[in-house]
């Protein structure tokens, strides 16, 4: 049985007949054929009627089920071309060998990966009448679409909310209609890109400043991109890798690649023992051991977070094949991003007495910590306990005092920092501990506000250029040292922005900056409360616009998460965490303190509390 072509689908077609459109699937390895009978069929207008273009919901999501696309047919008008072009895009063809079918001249050198433009409800086609376009025989299709996104050559996502337009030339050769003038890259539906695209994570080595050394050392950072689920992902991704971190993330990352090294070869490919071998161009071949290991730990991680195997080790080579080093997936633990995330063995969170009490990971009756915030008269606000669960930090309940203590010790809380504010909704936020052993609170007194980092005793001042009139409400620093969370309120709406946390001075006098923050829940009109729940990924409770309150995903690069919708819980002031996406969910709400565990429903773990958080 042969596979059938792509149907146009949502698209009416002018002079073809429901018996050609159809939609080719293969899955699991066989060619199944399956007739897409679509109805309508009209005559192609005169006028500039506007014709939808790909806005249906799509039913071929399965990972599995391959789309091929339809070539031009004899005798299409240029709105059935262009129609045509826009579905070829979609097919499962690594050079868009099918699309290219529709243009001629100047537009052979069509670039399909400058960029992706990502568009809701299917682009709106209308024909263009002008003077130059009959005096040379031509027509112009114009596209105007609502966009959503776009995706650059990098692979990297950013939200986008604008109205999108362009256009595309065509003219006759041998009688027939073909694009001949076009933009470079892709135009796609939000459902076909969600379908033909994933997201995965590449890593890169944060820069913490001067010198770092003990945890600072090596220290992995996630960076997601979106590569093609069905063409040869995993080359896909060590492709991705080798161009470079994203062009938000790369002023606070590096790679141990030289600069210009490329894959020599195609097809990557785990072998059966889960062993991956990466040959790489001359740039670098004359590297050193522990540089070629720092390339390597970057491979593993990065081709580990899409492969459905498991990587068991990682061979760099040459470009003449011989060895430069290998590392196996246990001595690539030493550059895992869980060694500065810690364990998150417990969870954590406020009592009704102002104290700190822990929740062990079977869920049993949560108990007051050992150390002085689990006392009587702690006082607590909100809290943060470190990544090595040794120190925990705690605001108190007027939001004038930043106090550090002893997790499991008999011991005093020092105090770290103060607040003049007068009341404790403008005094400190809940503070956020990095895995660097970094404190973060941010400061609400409208007459001195503040982001503040403190280490050992030593407090600095962080400045946040593009704050601009915003307030920090809420602080979630990333485990990496180099990407912070922030809520920020600004005309009375609270966003969820991503800062990119640059350290520059020296040990004695350093300098830190949060920039370029980016709205990363721009479909969210009003975010309350969000937390870290994977490496580039938190978990935040927020509305739209004029809608009700919303459990969700984000990632950090502004696109929606694609994952199991969340079970609903009503009226959630805060939400705890981790980046092991299997530790469960703790939240408050204001029927109590609740935990939900991987693939379980919502368990009430005590009927009062505030401030849940995990170590971080």
């Amino acid at each position: 049985m042969n596979a059938m072509p792509h149907t146009r689908g949502g698209v009416r077609r002018a002079g073809r007949g429901p018996a050609q459109r159809r939609r080719a699937l293969a899955k699991a390895g066989a060619l199944l054929a399956c007739a897409a009978l679509l109805t309508g069929c009209a005559s192609m207008p005169d006028g500039s009627d506007v014709t939808k273009v790909g806005d249906e919901t799509r039913t071929d999501s399965d990972p599995q089920v391959r789309v091929f696309g339809v070539q031009p047919q004899k005798n299409e008008q240029p709105m059935q071309i262009v129609s045509g072009f826009l579905e070829a895009v979609t097919s499962d063809e690594a050079d868009y060998q099918t699309a290219r079918k529709y243009l001629t001249g100047p537009a052979a050198h069509w670039d399909p990966f400058s960029q992706i433009t990502v568009v809701s409800g299917g682009p709106r086609l209308t024909v263009q009448h002008n003077d130059a376009d009959r005096l040379e025989n031509g027509t112009t299709i114009a596209l105007t679409a609502d966009q959503v996104a776009v995706v650059d050559r990098k692979h990297s996502y950013t939200p986008v909310s604008a109205t999108y337009r362009t256009s595309f030339h065509l003219t006759q050769v041998g009688g027939e209609w073909r694009i001949d003038a076009l933009p470079d890259g892709l135009v796609l539906g939000d459902s076909d890109f969600q379908r033909i695209y994933h997201s995965v994570n590449m890593y890169y080595y944060a820069q913490l400043g001067t010198n770092p050394e003990g945890p600072a050392k090596d220290v992995l950072v996630a960076d997601p991109v979106y590569v093609r689920r069905r063409i040869d992902p995993v080359t896909s991704s060590v492709q991705a890798l080798l161009s470079g971190p994203s062009t938000w993330l790369q002023p606070v990352v590096d790679s141990a690649f030289p600069a210009g090294t490329t894959l020599k070869g195609q097809n990557l490919a785990l072998d059966d023992s889960g062993r991956l071998r990466v040959p790489l161009s001359s740039t670098a071949e004359h590297a050193s051991r522990p540089s070629c290991e720092r390339m390597a730990a970057q491979l593993l991680f990065t081709v580990q977070d899409q492969s459905t195997g498991q990587v068991t080790s990682v061979d760099v080579e040459r470009a003449d094949g011989s060895s430069l080093c290998s590392m196996s997936r246990d001595r690539a633990q030493a550059y895992a991003p869980a060694r500065v995330t810690g364990s998150g063995s417990q969870q954590y969170f406020v009592d009704d007495d102002h104290r700190l009490e822990s929740v062990d990971p079977d869920g049993g009756t949560p108990q007051p910590v050992a150390g002085p915030f689990g006392k009587g008269q702690a006082g607590l606000g909100s809290v943060a306990v470190s990544r090595d669960e040794q120190t925990a930090a705690g605001v108190s309940t007027d939001g004038r005092t930043l106090s550090v203590a002893p997790l499991n010790a008999s011991g005093t809380p020092k105090q770290v920092a103060t607040s003049a504010a007068h009341s404790a909704d403008e005094g400190f936020t809940a503070p956020s501990w990095d895995g660097l052993g970094d404190l973060w609170v941010a400061d609400r007194d409208p007459g001195d506000p503040r982001l503040l980092m403190w280490q050992d005793g030593r407090t600095t001042e962080v400045t946040v250029p593009d704050l601009s009139n915003g307030t920090i409400e809420a602080v979630k620093v990333a485990a990496d040292g180099v990407r912070i969370a922030l809520l920020v309120n600004r005309d009375g709406h609270t966003t969820l922005q991503l800062g990119r946390v640059e350290r520059s001075g020296t040990a004695t006098a350093p300098q830190v900056s949060v920039t370029e923050l980016r709205d990363i829940a721009p479909q969210l009109e009003d975010v309350q409360a969000a937390s870290w729940a994977g490496e580039s990924r938190l978990v935040v409770v927020g509305k739209q616009s004029h809608g009700v309150q919303q459990l969700q995903y984000v990632d950090t690069d502004g696109s929606a998460a694609y994952t199991p919708t969340l079970p609903g819980i009503s009226k959630v002031s805060a939400v705890a965490a981790f980046e092991d996406q299997t530790r469960p969910l703790l939240v408050a709400s204001d029927e109590g303190m609740f935990r939900l565990p991987e693939d379980g429903e919502w368990k009430l773990v005590s009927q009062d509390g505030t401030s849940p958080v995990y170590p971080g």
